[in-house]
């Protein structure tokens, strides 16, 4: 999912190294073929809407129909405005419920049965540092992201002796197009948004691919039901 730029690509890159034939998703179709013509392997582009839940139930038989059975999911979902914690209105936080909460439960519904059945499979989500800070001004990301956290990590004990294992990244400060516009460009972001990670630097999308295809290698097999960051060294909670 969100796989047209930023982490999205960055971890599709990754696993198509790797040598996984991979199901990109963007809410843009052009954007979403452009980067499966643009990247090396054997990639299929979708369109879909994290906010079209309808869509979403549809999408995994789609990339069976495409490339065969799923054995990984990767949920990257976005992420809400900002706002304080009374800002926004109740409509905002449903939305943001589904965006954040309902939409990888819809894939994860659809996927999992197929994984069970074959004894192996790998769910990672996109997740967010907030869920162990939570960041001023991002209400809507810190209430939300941190229930899809418990529901992966309830998830991960129910399916782990059936050899699919269920993890969460919290994710840091990376170069990214969103983390510019929140920034106000990219030259502001590369200027302001390293000074509070101790290694001095943003973080690269191809360096959390990385991360991501190794929790979906064989190797990774006995880590699940974990929220592992992936921040330069920002969280300061132990």
């Amino acid at each position: 999912m969100g796989a047209s730029k930023g982490i999205g690509r960055g971890i599709a890159e990754a696993l198509a190294r790797e040598g996984a034939r991979v199901a990109i998703a963007s809410r843009s179709r052009e954007r979403v073929e452009q980067t499966a013509a643009e990247l090396e392997g054997e990639l299929v582009g979708f369109e879909a809407d994290t906010a079209d839940l309808e869509r979403l139930a549809q999408l995994p038989a789609e990339v069976e129909s495409a490339l065969g059975p799923v054995d990984i999911l990767v949920t990257n979902t976005g992420g809400p405005p900002a706002g304080n914690a009374l800002d926004a209105d109740l409509s905002e936080w449903r939305e943001a419920y589904e965006h954040l909460v309902l939409a990888p439960r819809v894939l994860v519904e659809r996927v999992l049965p197929g994984m069970r059945e074959r004894g192996w499979g790998r769910i990672v989500n996109v997740g967010s540092s907030s869920t162990r800070e939570p960041i001023p001004g991002l209400a809507l990301s810190n209430s939300h992201r941190a229930g899809l956290v418990g529901f992966f990590k309830t998830l991960a004990r129910e399916v782990a002796a059936d050899g699919v294992t269920v993890n969460d990244v919290a994710t840091g400060r990376f170069a990214t197009d969103r983390l510019a516009a929140n920034w106000g460009g990219w030259d502001k972001m590369q200027e302001g948004a390293p000074k509070e990670v101790p290694a001095g630097r943003l973080g690269d999308p191809g360096e959390y691919g990385d991360l991501v295809a190794f929790l979906c290698s064989e190797r990774a097999a006995y880590i699940t039901g974990t929220s592992i960051p992936i921040d330069g060294g920002m969280l300061r909670s132990v």
